[in-house]
């Protein structure tokens, strides 16, 4: 390839336009005297399904705004590759994610902090989560009404699903009217990151503001090819546009915000990373930092389907051509109904056992079924109840597969390889069965559909855990903050031995949070922006 043709130098350069790159490009560039770049490999979220709150179905596995990975073979899937989306379009996951306000629990971040990452306790994060939020209940100590991101109640309710929390309810588990309050244990409708029926993702709600300011330039289909350095010190990037290589500068550093998947990749093929993994792709190390794309951690959601009778759902209504156009008109002229669906409307956070001493499991459930996201709606009336361990122990890994950034990366979850994770992978499903049985379901008669009555022994539920288990999009902890010899970045998300690089999105996250991914990290780009505006 020919030199990379010089590009305008820039204060800082953000790497990735998803969630958190949004953030940093609004907040840096509110300094006039700041001059951002911010790039992004994907395209334009000027698209009709990511405007659509259900268009999630056509994104996911679309190549016009997903990556299309997958993982590698998983043991603790039976063998199985599995699917693994992440978003490649301005905004990022945000333009493709479940649309869920989901902040985790109050002591996902205490327990950072106690790990050594000062100043990242919940009382320290709560204010960066207020200061994103336009919430709709209005402002108090636990929510913010003046920031970009519109939070709003779902605009449609479903009698199964009511039923549903009737039974959640009857097995132990209390109602909530917010999840946001840091804890999360409960039952309830999930609050969702709309605007009047339509979706609200981080371009809508930090980028746009922003777009119109002299000293922000935005770069689409512009993919990171690697970082530059002068010795130990990072000076810019090279990337790729338009069939050509371009170089950019960067004054006072170069911000990956690539996701958990993307960065650490992208520091692995810099230089940056175990020297062992860097040999195999035929990188020079420049530092020898293992804990890049060392400890992935995901959500794995074991999906469990009840044919229900008497009750309407999505199947029904999809089955028949009257079905379909009234839910086209409600949402042309109302923007309500079906169409205005988050992946998952309800939601439950319970403990797997009695001496778990907070929520350790979440549920989403939705009022339909179908084999697989994109796949078609089984005919027959039917409820998804999904369920996954929200702390797992299982930790996995992300690798370059080549120094070349069109190679695809190695993703290995390793779900369900510690014990711990296969007894709750267990007990997960028996809970499942457990509130599907309460009264308030029992009058739908509902029969167990996925994994099915008959597999009742441990052995069996573990196995079919293997066989129904996916991701639920949440990798996070690739480029772990914190001060030991395993941790990418310190406190201030600087990468440990490089001067002028930091890294600030999922993949800073020292331990997985308890819920939903999208709102934490929002509020670490939130908190990052201020770490770099401070010098």
């Amino acid at each position: 390839m020919p030199d990379p043709v010089p590009f305008t130098d820039f204060d800082s350069v953000i790497a990735g336009a998803g969630s958190a790159g949004c953030v940093l490009a609004n907040r840096l560039s509110a300094d006039p005297a700041r001059k951002v770049l911010l790039i992004e490999a994907g395209g334009s979220d000027n698209y009709i399904w990511v405007r659509v709150p259900v268009g999630y179905v056509y994104c996911i596995g679309n190549p016009r705004t997903d990556w299309c990975y997958s993982t590698a073979p998983e043991a603790g899937l039976n063998g199985r590759s599995i699917r693994y989306p992440r978003g490649k379009l301005l905004g990022g996951c945000s333009s493709i994610n479940g649309m869920i306000y989901m902040r985790g629990q109050a002591r996902d971040y205490d327990g950072w902090r106690q790990a050594g990452n000062e100043g990242w306790g919940w009382d320290d994060v709560l204010p960066y989560f207020l200061k994103s939020e336009n919430f709709f209940g209005g402002a108090d100590g636990m929510h913010g009404t003046d920031g970009p991101m519109r939070i709003e109640r779902q605009r449609l309710s479903w009698q199964v699903l009511d039923a549903f929390r009737a039974a959640a309810e009857a097995s132990g588990i209390p109602f909530t009217g917010d999840f946001n309050r840091g804890d999360n244990e409960g039952v309830g409708y999930f609050h969702v990151m709309q605007r009047r029926g339509r979706r609200w993702n981080a371009v809508d709600g930090f980028l746009k503001p922003a777009r119109n300011r002299a000293n922000l330039t935005v770069l689409t289909h512009a993919e990171v090819d690697r970082l530059t350095f002068d010795g130990r010190r990072c000076t810019g990037l090279i990337f790729r546009r338009g069939g050509q290589s371009h170089a950019v500068t960067a004054r006072d550093g170069v911000i990956l915000s690539a996701g958990a998947v993307a960065s650490p990749v992208i520091l692995q093929r810099s230089g940056i990373g175990a020297a062992n993994d860097l040999a195999t792709i035929g990188v020079a190390p420049l530092h020898d930092l293992p804990g890049v794309g060392a400890n992935l951690q995901d959500h794995l959601q074991l999906r469990t389907v009840f044919g229900v009778t008497g009750v309407p759902t999505l199947n029904a209504m999809m089955a028949t051509l009257p079905g379909r156009i009234g839910i086209g008109l409600d949402y042309i002229l109302r923007r309500r109904g079906p169409m205005t669906m988050a992946p998952s409307q309800m939601g439950a956070f319970t403990r797997s056992g009695p001496d778990v001493d907070s929520a350790d499991l979440e549920f989403h459930v939705q009022p339909l079924s179908l084999d697989a996201f994109g796949e078609p709606l089984h005919r027959d009336p039917a409820i998804t109840v999904s369920v996954c361990n929200l702390r797992p122990e299982s930790r996995g890994y992300v690798r370059a597969s080549a120094a070349d950034p069109a190679a695809p990366p190695v993703i290995a979850p390793n779900y369900l390889s510690t014990d711990n994770d296969r007894r709750r992978a267990i007990a997960a499903l028996r809970l499942a069965r457990g509130i599907m049985a309460q009264p308030p379901m029992q009058r739908f008669q509902p029969v167990e559909k996925l994994p099915g009555a008959g597999v009742d022994s441990d052995a069996a539920l573990l196995r079919a855990a293997g066989d129904l288990g996916t991701t639920i999009f949440h990798p996070v902890g690739t480029a772990r903050m914190g001060r030991d010899p395993m941790a990418v970045v310190d406190p201030q998300l600087r990468v440990h031995g490089i001067g002028g690089l930091r890294v600030v999105d999922a993949s800073v996250m020292p331990a997985i949070v308890s819920g939903n991914t999208h709102a934490p990290v929002t509020m670490i780009a939130e908190k990052a922006a201020d770490l770099i505006l401070a010098g």
